[in-house]
């Protein structure tokens, strides 16, 4: 698209199906490289990613020729392929349905990289649900309970 310029900055965060903490250490990196790699083919920035065991953060330079539908269903179906093929998780491997976005401006790339680097640290504070849902009422996104991420059983 020529004479298209854009500056967007996407935060993405999704969860393992029934939130089971089916990503471990020990191929948590390659999931990573993994997803990078859909991203950056897809001609967008990857900025920041991090998981932790039931979930995952991804925090990337959109570009607006694909849909951030598009190319969320290729990272979550095209990795939940790898990590099956590869035969990472002792089950079959399923992303749970959905996902949230939140945009922001380019000052704040560097705190929002910050969080998702620390996202050990910050969930020995606060629940998956719990920082699910201060983003969902941050953004001021109307949402139904009903379908927010449950807690672990």
């Amino acid at each position: 698209m020529a004479n298209t310029y854009t500056q967007i900055h996407i935060h993405t965060i999704f969860a393992v199906k029934f939130r089971n903490a089916l990503i471990t250490q020990e191929w948590q990196e390659r999931l990573h490289q993994y997803i990078t790699s859909i991203v950056q083919n897809n001609g967008h920035k990857m900025i920041a990613i991090n998981s932790m065991p039931d979930h995952l953060h991804c925090f990337f330079g959109f570009r607006p020729h694909q849909s951030l539908s598009d190319l969320m269903r290729m990272i979550k179906g095209d990795s939940s392929v790898w990590i099956n093929t590869q035969k990472l998780s002792p089950s079959t491997f399923r992303w749970q349905e959905g996902y949230g976005a939140f945009s922001y401006s380019r000052s704040q790339i560097p705190a929002v990289t910050k969080y998702i680097v620390q996202q050990q640290a910050h969930h020995s504070r606060k629940t998956f649900r719990e920082e699910y849902k201060d983003f969902l009422e941050n953004f001021q996104v109307k949402y139904d309970d009903t379908y927010v991420f449950k807690e672990l059983q």
